[in-house]
């Protein structure tokens, strides 16, 4: 009889294996204790292959072994932290762990046959090899093999034993080159940001700050970069109102709300005259109906990110608490193992044996007799979302439960949630009938669609899902009709919302952070290190020392807080899992890449000390400069009335003047773009309040202001000062949406150029500029709008704003407009046009050819923001193309569609 030596990766796993392995024995299974008192060891008899076996069945803990520095490199201040990407490591097993070792040495020496029953992914590949590294040292002579299983039933543990396999080194590989990889990284950054930020600043977050450690990880800084770039997208988003034509029309079936092809329109002028042209003649004319069957598809079979997403999406359950309960039920027998890439069956796998055990559910078992059942057609075999960690199934039911008296609420869910879902993914598609019907008033169109579920199929059981339904009347083609309701209606644009956990979750898995074995991780540290917080509802904020590291690492212009370069590693590693790359060469590449990034930050670390300045006081245990620089006082903040107002300028060189009791005050002025350098003088305005308001000397890069302003200017930022108002409007100015997560680091000579268009200009045929922010033509326009007449005559002129032609006066022949003069372009194909009583103000219309939709709001009514535009306003066909007249059925520039003399031949 050969003696074998049985190891599992936890005590649970150990005595569920050996409890299914030793079950209808005459003797049964004898119990004792190891060295360990948690880790016992279970003696049972089996045959493998007709081999008589005596079965020792022990456990470890996890990671038996852990991965560290030798001792003179462990110290935080024994060496320079750059050389920790080259000191040696040892892996060993720690102190806690003795015992468990001194029970697997005791063992392994009287035993021929070394089973390793370890989880099936590569983490427990690589604990699998530190148990065999402890057993091989005491007995050299072991036969080793590998036991594979995906849930702790008869079946899977019965066939894992008789069909045992060989370690699979690469798979250890790739976890040991992403434990050394974390190791250096980790250990250097966060030496490095502690020692540099934690005695400088005084960090609320802390209770006892002299002992914060400001850790960096890997994976754990591009996590919260997701959470910090989003909260940035929302800081800076700028509310514009926008306009859309809204169509009801009731009858003795119901009512049908039609949408607007458009979608909406940001200038209010083109939308009202669009809605007058509609008002004119509101009779809608039928042009499709369209009706199709529609299918709602199953999910995917149950992958680990998945059942965390739809788990916190569901229930509101945090992906650490979903991890742990399906853990528990793995544990027990009632699930398979949840930690899986995998999101497809194989043919192997017998679906109807798991379908029939869940049929004496009270709940859903009448559900699974007729998937069962031949004449009810539910039944469809799975699809796949094609990915495949050739390790375990997808996530399913192994053994049937009503409820287990010892379950929490949250076991109960997470065991439904399972259960249902695979139901629902052996089942035939929801069916439903689709109607859409298009309707045109006036050459604007309009659709409508309603849907009738036909058969729910999957949907009865996967009540995490819906489809609603709604009713529509019958409509013919050609029909025509009156509306019930047309009408203008507003909106303002909203920023989009904070990222839930769900989301974060997508975020990280599409970029490839992290594994599913350890996503929740990540997400836990960045809560236990308070650089995030969720709220209620899920969702996730930046605290202010979050905020404060990544703005630091973004201003130096290093994407270490992107997920790129974790990505990458990430691939590398993977490539060792297969065989395609050695362990060495990934460390090799990798822990170059990230000395170097890791050397220029250290250079740059005063972009960390600015920003971390913005968000904490300074301590007193702090005496020396660190290259800080003080910040230049140009005002008290008329907002809070609390801090001042300092001159600084942001990564991509734009200048600002913002509040020092910033994040809780926002007050900020964005200066000109084209400023090259700023500094506070000593000098105070005398007309500007709150005081004093010290004056700021300016010097504006030459070729990016019009011509007419002084490159040197001494200005106030208090509101008196004209030429910073009229470069701002001419010229825009800096903008956190630019600064903060958008863009690359642009350098000072390239800044303009990433808002313009490359060419040559067709004014002065010079390059660096578009032919819209031409510079002789600012000029032109400048002094048009601010003056408003013509140098010679003195007459009220206005040149184009795109082509700088004088433009044409004219009057108005539209119901509503019906005498009021315009001026447009007579140039041919230019659109620009602007009505007289609105040109002594400065409110310019625009060039036809501006887009018109929702996904182009640089063309604004807000002044700043489009360069060359002073607002906006667009003309365009029910098909959304450019029309190259005012009226777009005969070309006549003076007047509308709804006044031509050819409408009538339409109908």
């Amino acid at each position: 009889m050969i003696n074998v030596l049985n190891v599992a990766e936890k005590p649970s796993v150990a005595k569920s294996v050996a409890t299914i392995l030793s079950r209808n024995q005459q003797h049964g299974m004898r119990v004792r204790d190891g060295r360990s008192r948690y880790n016992k060891i279970f003696e049972f008899n089996y045959v493998i292959n007709g081999q008589p076996c005596h079965m020792l069945m022990t456990s470890v803990t996890g990671h038996l072994m852990e991965l560290d520095f030798e001792d003179r490199f462990r110290k935080w201040h024994s060496c320079d932290p750059a050389d920790l990407y080259h000191a040696p490591v040892r892996k060993y097993v720690p102190e806690d762990k003795i015992d468990i070792k001194r029970t697997l040495e005791e063992e392994a020496r009287r035993c021929q046959w070394l089973i390793l029953w370890l989880d099936c992914d590569r983490e427990g590949e690589n604990i699998a090899f530190e148990v065999m590294d402890v057993c091989g040292a005491a007995n050299h002579n072991l036969t080793i093999w590998r036991a594979r299983f995906s849930a702790l039933i008869d079946r899977e543990i019965h066939e894992a034993a008789q069909n045992l396999i060989s370690p699979n080194q690469c798979f250890s590989d790739a976890v040991d080159a992403r434990q050394e990889i974390d190791l250096r990284i980790g250990a250097s950054f966060t030496r490095f940001q502690t020692m540099l930020l934690r005695d400088k600043f005084v960090i609320d977050s802390a209770q006892d700050d002299r002992n914060l450690v400001l850790s960096y990880g890997p994976c754990q800084f591009p996590t919260l970069g997701f959470i910090v770039e989003r909260y940035w997208e929302i800081q800076s988003h700028e509310p514009e109102e926008f306009w859309t034509i809204n169509c009801s029309h009731k009858s003795d079936e119901g009512i049908a709300n039609f949408s607007w092809m458009r979608g909406h329109l940001f200038d209010y002028t083109s939308a009202v005259i669009l809605y007058e042209m509609c008002v004119q003649e509101p009779t809608a004319t039928v042009m499709k109906v369209h009706q199709q069957e529609k299918r709602k598809y199953p999910p995917h079979p149950l992958s680990t990110i998945e059942l965390e997403k739809r788990a916190s999406r569901y229930f509101r359950m945090s992906s650490e608490l979903t991890m742990k309960v399906a853990e528990d039920l793995y544990q027990a027998g009632f699930i398979s193992y949840p930690r899986t890439e995998t999101d497809g069956f194989s043919s192997r796998t017998d679906l109807h044996t798991i379908v029939r055990e869940q049929q004496e559910h009270p709940v859903w078992g009448s559900y699974a007799q007729r998937l069962l059942d031949p004449g009810t057609e539910l039944w469809r075999n799975p699809g796949s979302g094609g990915h495949d960690d050739k390790a375990h199934p997808p996530i399913h039911p192994t053994k049937f439960s009503a409820g287990e008296s010892a379950w929490s609420l949250d076991h109960h869910r997470v065991y439904e949630l399972v259960v249902r879902h695979f139901l629902a993914c052996v089942s035939q598609p929801a069916i439903g009938a689709e109607t859409i019907v298009e309707i045109d008033i006036a050459g604007e169109q309009f659709s409508a669609s309603g849907r009738v579920i036909l058969v729910k199929n999957y949907l009865d059981v996967y009540r995490f899902e819906s489809w609603g339904s709604s009713m529509i009347p019958t409509y013919v083609q050609g029909q025509r009709f009156l509306p019930t309701t047309l009408a203008l209606d507003s909106g303002v644009t909203r920023p989009p919302p904070l990222l839930s956990e769900a989301d974060l979750l997508s975020c990280m898995d599409k970029a490839g952070i992290g594994t599913d074995a350890t996503m929740h991780d990540h997400i836990k540290k960045l809560l236990d290190r308070f650089y995030a917080t969720k709220d209620t509802n899920t969702r996730f904020s930046p605290t202010n020392l979050g905020e404060a590291l990544v703005m630091g690492y973004d201003d130096m212009g290093y994407e270490l807080w992107k997920p790129n370069l974790r990505s990458m590693m990430e691939f590398d590693m993977k490539q060792v899992s297969m065989g395609c790359k050695r362990k060495a060469e990934v460390l090799d590449t990798c822990l170059q890449q990230m000395k170097a990034c890791f050397l220029d930050a250290r250079v740059n670390k005063v972009k960390l000390l600015e920003a971390m300045a913005i968000f904490f006081g300074r301590s007193d245990r702090y005496g020396g400069n660190d290259h800080h620089v003080a910040a230049e006082i140009v005002r008290p903040c008329g907002l809070c009335q609390e801090s001042n107002m300092v001159l600084r300028r942001s990564r991509d060189g734009n200048f600002m003047v913002g509040c020092l009791g910033f994040p809780q005050c926002r007050n900020a002025i964005w200066l000109p773009g084209p400023v090259l350098e700023a500094t506070v003088s000593t000098n105070i305005c005398n007309c500007c309040t709150p005081g004093p308001v010290y004056l700021i000397q300016f010097k504006f890069r030459q070729l990016e202001i019009p011509p007419g302003f002084n490159v040197n200017h001494l200005g106030c930022i208090g509101g008196c000062d004209e030429t910073l108002r009229q470069l701002i409007e001419i010229c825009g100015t800096g903008s956190r949406v630019q600064a903060r997560g958008h863009a690359p680091n642009p350098t000072p000579g390239n800044l303009q150029q990433n808002n313009i268009r490359r060419g040559t200009c067709i004014h002065c045929q010079q390059l660096g500029h578009a032919s819209s922010n031409c510079p002789s033509q600012f000029s032109a326009s400048r002094h048009a709008q601010f003056n408003g007449m013509r140098p010679q005559t003195g007459e009220s002129s206005v040149s184009c704003g795109t082509c700088g032609a004088q433009c044409v006066l004219r009057t108005a022949n539209t119901a509503n407009n019906r005498g009021r003069k315009f001026y447009s372009c007579p140039s041919q194909g230019c659109n620009f046009f602007v009505w007289e009583d609105n040109s002594n103000n400065g409110t310019y219309g625009t060039n036809a050819n501006v887009s018109n939709s929702a996904s182009n709001p640089s063309w604004s009514r807000r002044g700043g923001r489009g360069r060359g535009t002073q607002g906006g306003g667009t003309f365009v066909s029910a098909t959304g193309d450019p029309v190259s007249g005012r009226c777009y059925m005969c070309g006549d520039p003076s007047h509308f569609a709804n006044t031509c003399p050819n409408r009538g031949s339409r109908w």
